[in-house]
C-alpha cells in the first residue's frame, strides 16, 4: 500500500470512506489515463471492494488511491477535478438525501448528519463537521475537521463539490461562494484552483472555509419528493448504525460472536483469537469503552432471547439453545433475571 505524507497513522486506520466514492475517484483517474489495475494495486483496493457503493473503504487506501491517481494520470489537481466532476448522488445516499432537502440549508444538515457514510474524518464525531460563523466580512462555513494538511486533496475536492455543486440551483446571477480559506500552502497547480473555484483563494490560512453569499441559504433543491426523502433517509440511519457499531470494539465483538452464540462456547480466548487480540487486550479495549466481556455476552443473549421470542417463530427451548444455553432451566433462570419474568409468559405475550 502507498501512503505518503500522513503522520497520524492509528487516527487514518480508524476512519474509512464509502466505496462508491472512492470508485468515483478510481474511474476519474482511469479516464484521465491511469492503468486501473495498476492504480487499483498501488492503492491495495479490490475491484471487489468497490461493487457495492455502501461499503467501507479505509481511509489509508484512499489516501493510496488519490495520491497515485495523481501520478498514473499525472494531475496533480486531481482532487480539485474529482470535486468539480463528480455527482454525488451517483456515488452515495448522501448525495440523494441532499437533492430531495428542500433547500442548502437543510441540505447542509443532512450532510452533517450522514456525511460520516461518504467521508470519516479525523477529530469529527456527532457534532457537526460543517459550520456557519458570521463575522464582519459575512457568512463563513467552516470545515472543522482536524489535521487537515496531513490530507489537503480532501480539502481541495470538498470545497470544489460544494462550489461546483451549488452552480445547479439559484438563477445563476451571484455565485456562491465569494472566497475561500485554506490551511495548506499554495500548491503547484494553482491556476487549477483559479478555474475549478472562481473565487479568490487565500493559502497557510487559519481554518478552511468558504465565504458564502447568505441568499444561498433559500437555495431550492429539492430534485425528489419527501416521501422519496423519507425512504433515503431509512436506509442512511441504517448504515450510520452499522458504521458505528464497527467502530466499536463491542460492536465487532457481537459480530463475531452472534454466529456462534448457539454453540456456548464463547470464551474470550475465542473471540480475541478472531479479532487477532491477545486476551488481555481485548479486556483493555473494552473496558476503555465501560464493559467487560463476560456483561456484553450476557446482554447479547438478552437481546437475541427478546428477538426471538418476540418472532414468535420459535419455541422456548429453541431460544435457549440459539443463545447458548444447554439446559432450558438454566436460560429460564437467566431470562428470569434479565426481565424478571419467565420466558413462556414473553412468548405468550
Amino acid at each position: 500500500m502507498l501512503i505518503t505524507n500522513i503522520k497520524n497513522d492509528d487516527a487514518v486506520s480508524r476512519t474509512t470512506v464509502g466505496a462508491g466514492y472512492a470508485r468515483g475517484l478510481l474511474n476519474l483517474a482511469v479516464a484521465k489515463g491511469a492503468n486501473r489495475a495498476q492504480l487499483l494495486a498501488r492503492a491495495g483496493i479490490r475491484a471487489d471492494d468497490l461493487e457495492d457503493q455502501d461499503n467501507r473503504i479505509p481511509m489509508g487506501n484512499y489516501v493510496a488511491l488519490m495520491r497515485s491517481g495523481q501520478a498514473l494520470a499525472a494531475d496533480p489537481a486531481l482532487a480539485l477535478h474529482y470535486g468539480e466532476a463528480m455527482d454525488l448522488s451517483e456515488l452515495s445516499v448522501v448525495g440523494l438525501i441532499a437533492r430531495a432537502s428542500d433547500n442548502m440549508t437543510e441540505a447542509l444538515a443532512q450532510l452533517n448528519r450522514y456525511g460520516r457514510l461518504v467521508v470519516e474524518v479525523e477529530g469529527i464525531g456527532f457534532e457537526n463537521r460543517f459550520q456557519m460563523r458570521k463575522d464582519a466580512e459575512g457568512l463563513w462555513l467552516v470545515d472543522t475537521r482536524k489535521n487537515a494538511n496531513e490530507f489537503p486533496e480532501l480539502t481541495e475536492s470538498t470545497f470544489a463539490r460544494m462550489i461546483c455543486g451549488s452552480r445547479e440551483f439559484g438563477d445563476g446571477s451571484r455565485p456562491f461562494v465569494k472566497a475561500v480559506r485554506v490551511t495548506h500552502p499554495r500548491p503547484a497547480h494553482v491556476d487549477a484552483y483559479e478555474r475549478v473555484l472562481r473565487a479568490p483563494v487565500t493559502f497557510d490560512a487559519h481554518e478552511n472555509s468558504m465565504l458564502v453569499d447568505e441568499v444561498w441559504q433559500d437555495f431550492k433543491v429539492a430534485r425528489a419528493s419527501r416521501y422519496v426523502f423519507g425512504i433515503f433517509s431509512e436506509h442512511a440511519e441504517r448504515l450510520l448504525a452499522e458504521l458505528e457499531t464497527a467502530r466499536t470494539v463491542r460492536g465487532q465483538v457481537e459480530a463475531h460472536a452472534i454466529p456462534m452464540l448457539h454453540t456456548g462456547e464463547l470464551g474470550v480466548d475465542v473471540i480475541a483469537g478472531k479479532m487477532g487480540l491477545s486476551r488481555q487486550t481485548l479486556y483493555r479495549k473494552l473496558k476503555a469503552e465501560g464493559v467487560t466481556f463476560e456483561g456484553l455476552l450476557d446482554d447479547l443473549r438478552h437481546r437475541m432471547a427478546l428477538h426471538y421470542l418476540d418472532g414468535q417463530k420459535v419455541s422456548v427451548n429453541e431460544t435457549a439453545y440459539l443463545v447458548g444455553f444447554s439446559e432450558p432451566s438454566a436460560f429460564s433462570r437467566a431470562f428470569k433475571r434479565w426481565t424478571g419474568r419467565s420466558p413462556r409468559h414473553r412468548a405468550a405475550a
